[in-house]
């Protein structure tokens, strides 16, 4: 693995502080003699859809998504963890919360942003994307 593609809402200003923190970080070696890049997609966007048209576009509006250069779609706590191992300074921190014993922690990581994602739409007055169905901000799981 080379390169992660991040799918992010560019909508959303939570979303837009993870992707400027993950485009800050030191990337981690891939094993393979080379590291992991990052690019960064809006999420739902033509580019998006072009991309990978066998996404669910809606989908990723609600969960940070995640694709690997081999195919691999990583959503979710998956998503976060997966981008947490490509970098060089939190690859110990993905490898402990991607154990079953930690796997809990890492969901409830993501559905704490998630509520996070919700308050700050309630608190910055629309800097959040106005045509939002609000399904990721249900006990922060999108199947809820």
């Amino acid at each position: 693995m080379q390169e992660l593609v991040v799918l992010y809402d560019a909508q959303c200003g939570l979303c837009r502080r993870f992707k400027e923190w993950l485009a800050g970080q030191q990337p981690g070696l891939n094993g393979l003699g080379g590291v992991v890049r990052f690019a960064f997609v809006a999420a739902g966007s033509a580019e998006a859809r072009q991309r990978y048209p066998e996404l669910d576009h809606l989908a990723t509006l609600r969960e940070v998504t995640v694709v690997a250069d081999d195919g691999a779609v990583y959503v979710g706590d998956r998503a976060w963890i997966v981008c947490l191992w490509a970098t060089w300074e939190h690859r110990a921190t993905a490898v402990r919360l991607a154990s079953p014993a930690m796997r809990p922690v890492a969901r409830a990581m993501v559905q704490v942003a998630a509520g996070l994602r919700s308050r700050n739409w309630e608190l910055m007055e629309g800097d959040y994307a106005d045509g939002c169905d609000g399904q990721c901000d249900r006990q922060g799981r999108a199947d809820a």
